[in-house]
């Protein structure tokens, strides 16, 4: 390893450097990017973490395989069993301790304008020393006296935040619609074969939006019964009929020629996703048939087969939990790259149309960039400008940790949650799943009505 190899390693872990990975092999990377990478990697130890803490089985495997376990947990005053470190409770601590990291950062970070200032180095480097300040406040968390109070305060605090970056993840859909269909529009006029990819995108969102309520229609309803279920898929389907006739409207057309199907068909979607996961996370409801016998009602009969393997299903629906969340965080501030380095938003005729939109079309390297390749592997691409507010960043990863907490202690039933149980179904989530959903046709009610009830002010979806 050479001499500047271990150089750049050193400034990545205690200076003011991006981290870059150091190595010959690595391909080079924007400091933007490779920024926001290690964060999103110690929020996904955190998170990790707390899934473990969750987890009766990793207890269950401690207890078995690690020596003199009860003479550990006795020494560290975490109970004969070290009960203080798993469960609610400590997940609580944990996400504290990183909830106060980030907030330590938003407010550092705040009126940042470009990578020069010594903020912005902070913020940039010194990766050895951030992992040590979060270990050290998910550490102290245990120490706050009081806990019963404590826990109390923040689980109130964690619902509020977490509820928040629901919001933040349903705008965010909202707003990828609508660049979606102003992109894919801006296309047809240059190539009317847009105008197919429209059409065909459109058909495919609307079939499926289609094909999973009558999926749930058949597999969560019976003849007798299941009233709830009948009536959320009732409500649900008819708020995707609205959302369709109010988007083609000619009203809301003449006031924005840019809103279509494509927007509702992929709002229909994802209403049909969020129905589909809260009649999953619905309680099993058991009656008694005319034999005496426990039936369960109200679900499919593929779900015993479905749901055998519970580790499977569990580290699968963790793994997409995580990556939505990490998707939300990092999708939220990319945008505001091509402001950054002197670019500006086309009108929609001016743009060109791309399959792929969502990280703008910004490959090449400045000259200035290309200038500085000879360095580690890092360029620096913030000399002239900060392309995402760094303080908002922080911002959202502190809503994600506490949305994290929420998720992860089943909300409102942390007491008899662990990690194994979490696609077992409670009332909490399948509420908090149904709101979501109202919420997620609200927010784009509000952007198709609102030009309409302020004429004189000017929308940009």
């Amino acid at each position: 390893m050479s001499a500047q190899c271990c150089a750049g390693q050193l400034a990545c872990c205690c200076g003011s450097a991006g981290c870059s990975l150091c190595c010959g092999c690595c391909p080079k990377i924007r400091q933007s990017r490779s920024t926001r990478f290690m964060y999103a990697l110690y929020f996904i130890l955190v998170a990790v973490l707390c899934c473990m803490m969750m987890s009766q089985t990793v207890a269950n495997e401690m207890k078995e395989h690690i020596p003199f376990f009860e003479d550990i947990c006795k020494g560290i005053k975490a109970g004969d069993t070290c009960e203080k470190l798993v469960g609610y409770s400590a997940v609580y601590r944990v996400c504290f301790g990183m909830a106060c990291f980030f907030s330590i950062f938003c407010l550092l970070t705040i009126n940042i304008n470009n990578s020069k200032s010594c903020r912005a180095y902070i913020h940039n480097g010194f990766w050895f020393f951030k992992l040590l300040l979060l270990g050290a406040m998910c550490s102290g968390a245990f120490f706050i006296p009081d806990q019963e109070t404590f826990l109390n305060a923040w689980r109130y605090v964690g619902a509020i935040g977490a509820f928040i970056f629901i919001g933040i993840q349903l705008f965010l859909l909202v707003d990828f619609a609508h660049k979606w269909n102003k992109n894919w529009t801006a296309g047809t006029v240059h190539n009317k074969l847009w105008y197919a990819s429209l059409a065909l995108v459109t058909l495919i969102m609307y079939s499926i939006a289609a094909g999973g309520l009558i999926f749930m229609a058949v597999f969560y309803t019976q003849k007798d019964g299941c009233m709830e279920n009948k009536i959320l898929l009732g409500v649900n389907g008819g708020l995707c009929l609205l959302i369709s006739l109010v988007a083609i409207s000619p009203c809301v057309q003449n006031r924005q020629p840019h809103s279509g199907l494509l927007q509702s068909g992929l709002i229909s979607c994802y209403v049909t996703y969020l129905t589909f996961s809260a009649l999953s996370s619905k309680p099993v409801e058991v009656v008694l048939d005319e034999h005496g016998k426990n039936v369960t009602i109200c679900v499919p009969d593929l779900g015993q087969d479905l749901y055998r393997d519970k580790n499977l299903v569990t580290g699968l629906g963790t793994t997409l939990l995580f990556v939505c969340i990490l998707y939300s965080c990092l999708s939220l501030t990319y945008k505001n790259e091509s402001d950054a380095v002197g670019l500006r938003h086309h009108s929609p005729a001016l743009s060109v149309a791309r399959c792929c939109f969502c990280f703008g079309p910004y490959g090449e390297d400045t000259e200035e960039q290309q200038n500085m390749k000879e360095g580690p592997g890092v360029i620096y691409d913030e000399k002239r400008g900060t392309v995402y507010s760094y303080s908002y960043f922080h911002f959202v990863f502190l809503l994600a940790s506490l949305y994290v907490m929420m998720t992860v202690t089943n909300w409102f039933n942390y007491e008899s949650a662990n990690i194994e149980t979490f696609f077992s179904g409670s009332w909490s989530i399948f509420w908090v799943k149904t709101a979501s959903c109202w919420m997620c046709v609200l927010l784009y009610l509000c952007t198709l009505v609102a030009p309409l009830c302020c004429p004189s002010r000017q929308f940009y979806v």
